[in-house]
C-alpha cells in the first residue's frame, strides 16, 4: 500500500474520535488528499433533527473545497463495521462531483481495506452541466 494511504487511513483514525454522534453511537472519520496534496480531516456531526446530520466524507470534502482546493486524488473512510467502510449515496455523488477517478480507500477497525475509484461506486453518476463543461 502507498505510503500516503495509509497517511491518510491514519488521518481517518484521529478525525473519527472527533465525531458528534450521541444518537446512532456510529463514529467515522475521513481524510482527502488534494491535488496539491494537503490533507484534510472530517468526522461525522449529527443533529436530533436528522436530516441535518452530515457525513465525514462530506465534512472533509467540503473542507478542502472551501479552502479553495477542488480537484480531489484521494479519500480514506474508517468506522467500525464488519466490511470496509463504504461511503452512503449521497457522498458518493458529492465525491463524482469533485472527481471521478478520486481513489475510495474504506476501511474498518480490523483493517481491512477496500479501494475503488469513485466513479466505480456510483455507477451512471449524475453528471449535469458542471461537470460535462470541466
Amino acid at each position: 500500500m502507498e505510503d500516503i494511504f495509509q497517511e491518510l487511513i491514519n488521518k481517518a483514525k484521529e478525525a473519527r474520535l472527533k465525531a458528534y454522534a450521541p444518537y446512532s453511537k456510529f463514529q467515522v472519520g475521513s481524510a482527502v488528499l488534494t491535488e496539491n496534496d494537503t490533507i484534510f480531516t472530517g468526522c461525522n456531526i449529527e443533529n436530533v433533527s436528522l436530516g441535518l446530520s452530515i457525513c465525514a466524507e462530506r465534512v472533509a470534502i467540503f473542507k478542502a473545497i472551501s479552502s479553495g482546493c477542488k480537484r480531489i486524488k484521494a479519500i480514506a473512510i474508517i468506522c467500525d463495521t464488519e466490511k470496509p467502510c463504504s461511503p452512503c449515496g449521497a457522498c458518493r455523488q458529492v465525491m463524482v462531483e469533485f472527481s471521478p477517478e478520486m481513489e475510495v480507500i474504506m476501511v474498518n477497525h480490523q483493517n481491512k481495506i477496500k479501494i475503488a475509484k469513485a466513479k466505480e461506486l456510483l455507477p451512471g453518476f449524475f453528471k449535469g452541466r458542471a461537470i460535462e463543461h470541466r
